[in-house]
């Protein structure tokens, strides 16, 4: 650990912060300004308020000093645009991948011309903000940071340090303009031509590459604390590497091997580390990848190009989009540059579907098959429910991210699809095993004798509950006779959605992923025909259920990749947790690699693999202080596990550690 990264992990350079008591939203309101002049304004001040802070050592500079971004709506503003539109989320733009090498490439100044006035005023913003770091720069003798400010961003980068210090401009700026969530996209695909040129002029070596690449990813640390999130940690700072181009060859260069032993280096939570792959994908190139893992990052995350492209294909993206897929905040594809899908606008809850049916409709039911046309009607009402009430989607608009756009995106995009989830399939697909077995197959339990258990969380009827929970099929062992329900339960979500149109005339995608939802939607429901109790969580993504007895990983694997994919593609990671223990050698490592090879040869489309040691966590609980850099996986992302809310720290702990 250097001096920067020490004082990054010491968080020492938050005493340059400050906060600004700016009440824009009522000065804007009185003034009579529009939403977009709004938004061009308090940039503008954003970018003037900002001070020049260069840290000792760093060749990556940009660094927020102003801790909060005044809103510029009041609260009898905001009221009036809900009442008339669809708000998602704040409000803001996000979970977008603009086009960093457009700008680049050919520099701020061309941008200017085509921009809009707006637009124009926004990149005056971000070049005055820039010419204050070249004054300080020139105050304290930086000269090398002289050369590359005098440079970017008003013209195109000429080599690698440039690019990387222009894409810090670029992204810094739009999360100071309000959006979030903005992602890096793919990363090694880009700007691999920088370093491709300075490696053969002989103006950088591996050694000297590797210690920019370092250097830039520990920038992306500096505010991630200020960014937007459900907790620390969920700031959307995703990276793509790998992967295959619109004419089928593969990415996989220096740049991508730096960026993985930067993140190994490094250890802490930014960028997020995704990893292309398919079929062809090499084993030793697993293995490499399996490194992050085994240094407790939480990622890298894969994702089957096999698998995606053409499923993405299918639902509308022309096939050079398509193959340049990236990934969201978390894991949910979307498209660079010219893409506006908000691919998390909503949540579909499996079990809630099958409570709903197990209270009304069980106990009437002749067999198991009329049962299950119960659950599928109410699994359409949902979809139906949650379509229905996105109407009038409604963004603040965003100057600074529609220069960076190949697209008008103040109203939406070439592509305007909406991604919906899909919470916890294996407590659903699990409770229908246990229903189907035992209430309509063998008889053994009445469906009101089951009824009464699960309403009353089975107090009182503690061998049913054994046998529910521990005797019952599981999704996660192979075993076709659950996982035939589970391929059912999201193949009837995929059909509820196929077919309609969303309000941006875009359509609507079903996935596999949860968020935050595997506790929300857990709590709307009581206890479940699994052996699940009340309040216990479900698994989180497209994962076995918590307290699931499954034979290991390589069943798990089975039973979670006979999924029809291609009709459920807004992505949603299956998650395997390994006990820390299983990387303690290179061979452990192998193997993990040819687990996610073979997850992927088998058809899955998508995966993360975390390392987890129950007895360090709980001892983090109790002695925070000495766990500050203990990284965890969460649902599509990493965060240091002592700045987690208990309730997600609870659920980390609860997950089971494979072993191989």
């Amino acid at each position: 650990m250097n001096d920067l990264h020490r004082l990054i992990v010491n968080k020492e350079h938050h005493q340059y912060r400050h906060t600004v008591a700016w009440n824009l939203a009522e000065e804007y309101r009185e003034r009579g300004l529009s939403p977009i002049e709004r938004m061009s304004d308090r940039f503008f001040r954003m970018c003037s308020e900002e001070r020049a802070v260069i840290l000792e050592g760093e060749q990556t500079v940009f660094m927020r000093t102003v801790a909060n971004i005044p809103d510029i709506f009041t609260e009898d503003e905001w009221r009036e645009i809900k009442a008339h539109h669809y708000i998602h989320e704040l409000g803001y733009m996000s979970n977008l991948s603009p086009n960093y090498y457009g700008a680049i490439s050919v520099g701020l100044l061309k941008k200017r011309e085509d921009a809009d006035e707006y637009g124009k005023k926004a990149i005056d913003a971000v070049i005055s903000l820039s010419d204050k770091y070249l004054e300080e720069a020139k105050r304290i003798g930086r000269e090398d940071i002289v050369r590359v400010l005098t440079r970017v961003p008003r013209y195109p980068a000429e080599s690698f340090r440039e690019a990387l210090q222009f894409f810090r401009i670029l992204h810094f700026a739009l999360w100071l303009e309000g959006n979030y969530h903005v992602t890096v996209g793919r990363f090694d695909k880009y700007m691999y031509p920088y370093l491709k040129a300075d490696i053969e002029k002989g103006i950088l070596d591996e050694a000297s590459a590797l210690a920019l690449v370092e250097d830039f990813f520990l920038s992306f640390n500096k505010d991630s604390d200020l960014y937007v999130g459900v907790q620390q940690g969920d700031n959307g700072q995703s990276l793509m590497l790998g992967g295959v181009d619109e004419d089928g060859d593969e990415i996989y260069n220096l740049l991508t091997r730096l960026s993985l032993e930067a993140a190994y280096h490094n250890k802490m939570i930014d960028p997020k580390i995704n990893l292309r792959v398919s079929k062809k994908t090499p084993l030793e190139r697993f293995a490499e990848a399996t490194e992050l893992t085994r240094a407790g990052l939480g990622f890298p995350q894969y994702s089957n190009d096999d698998v995606v492209i053409p499923a993405l294909e299918r639902l509308g993206y022309e096939h050079k989009d398509a193959a340049n897929y990236t990934v969201a905040a978390c894991w949910e594809f979307i498209v660079p540059f010219v893409g506006a899908d908000v691919a998390n606008i909503g949540a579909l809850s499996y079990p809630k579907a099958v409570d709903t049916a197990f209270y009304r409709h069980l106990s009437h039911c002749q067999s198991y098959g009329e049962f299950f046309s119960a659950v599928k009607r109410e699994i359409e009402k949902q979809a139906a429910s949650i379509c229905d009430g996105i109407k009038d989607l409604w963004f603040i608009p965003s100057p600074f991210m529609n220069v960076l756009m190949d697209c008008e995106i103040y109203g939406g995009g070439k592509y305007n699809n909406f991604g919906i989830h899909g919470t916890g399939i294996a407590t659903a697909a699990d409770s229908l095993a246990a229903i189907k077995k035992y209430v309509f197959e063998e008889k053994c339990v009445s469906a009101e004798a089951l009824i009464c258990a699960v309403k009353g969380d089975f107090e009182g009827a503690p061998e049913l509950f054994h046998k529910l929970r521990y005797d019952a099929p599981k999704l996660g062992n192979n075993d076709d006779y659950v996982d035939s329900i589970a391929i059912r339960l999201l193949d009837c979500f995929a059909n509820a959605l196929s077919g309609k149109r969303n309000c941006r005339g875009g359509v609507f995608r079903a996935g596999t992923g949860s968020a935050m939802y595997y506790l929300w939607h857990a709590d709307e429901i009581g206890a479940s025909a699994d052996g699940r109790r009340r309040g216990e969580p479900f698994g989180t993504n497209y994962s076995v259920s918590l307290f699931a007895r499954v034979k290991g990983p390589v069943s798990v694997i089975g039973s979670m990749t006979k999924q029809h994919f291609l009709n459920a593609i807004n992505g949603g990671p299956l998650t395997l947790e390994f006990h820390s223990s299983v990387f303690s050698d290179t061979d452990g490592v192998e193997k993990v690699g040819a687990l996610v090879k073979r997850f992927v040869e088998l058809g899955g489309h998508q995966l993360q693999v975390n390392t987890v040691n129950r007895e360090q966590l709980i001892d983090a609980q109790r002695y925070p202080e000495r766990y500050r850099q203990l990284v965890v996986r969460i649902w599509g992302w990493s965060a240091y596990f002592v700045e987690l809310d208990r309730e997600y720290q609870d659920h980390v702990i609860a997950r089971q550690a494979y072993t191989l």
